[in-house]
């Protein structure tokens, strides 16, 4: 598939979620078996770690065919761009998209600040420039932002994925994730 079908693939699975009418194709024996000697993801989804958020069911999806990286805020750090760099560079994955969600905790945590802790507050400072960025907006438009913040981090931070998106065989794209639909907008193609 080239890029523009995996994207068509992404929204077709997703009608089907939200219409109640998933394929439910590629979770059976058979499948697993075939995933024994080795894997050809088609698209890479970095998404949250929220337990609403499973990109597998959103896109009406089986075993083997989304390479996932869930980490809260969906933020791009140096592990989950690590995880990125290898879909991209070793199984020649041509997508990624960068999933914010409604009503993400982790936003609002950045949103409410304080003191949550070193491990936490070093997560939530990724977010922090969602925040500066999207002053006066609600809690979407920061959640949006730290989306597009995180697509665009993925670029900045790794030659391979910027490489990659320079010669054609990559495309990035932010999106949102409505919990109460099962929605998926697109933000950029």
């Amino acid at each position: 598939m080239n890029n523009e079908e995996v994207l068509q693939r992404l929204r077709e699975g997703n009608k089907r979620f939200v219409a109640d009418k998933p394929a439910g194709r590629l979770r059976d024996r058979e499948q697993r078996q075939s995933l024994c000697n080795g894997q050809s993801p088609w698209a890479v989804i970095l998404g949250c770690a929220d337990s609403r958020v499973a990109p597998e069911l959103i896109f009406d999806t089986g075993l083997g065919e989304l390479f996932t990286v869930r980490v809260a805020g969906n933020v791009a750090n140096t592990s989950s761009i690590a995880s990125i760099e290898y879909a991209v560079a070793h199984l020649h994955v041509g997508v990624i998209v960068v999933l914010g969600h409604e009503c993400c905790g982790a936003v609002a945590a950045a949103v409410d600040g304080g003191n949550n802790g070193y491990n936490l507050n070093h997560l939530l400072a990724h977010i922090t420039p969602a925040l500066e960025q999207a002053r006066g907006g609600d809690m979407d438009a920061i959640i949006v932002k730290n989306a597009e913040l995180a697509a665009a981090e993925l670029i900045a931070r790794s030659s391979i994925l910027a490489g990659a998106l320079a010669d054609g065989s990559l495309k990035i794209i932010p999106a949102y994730y409505r919990l109460g639909s099962g929605e998926v907008e697109f933000l950029a193609e």
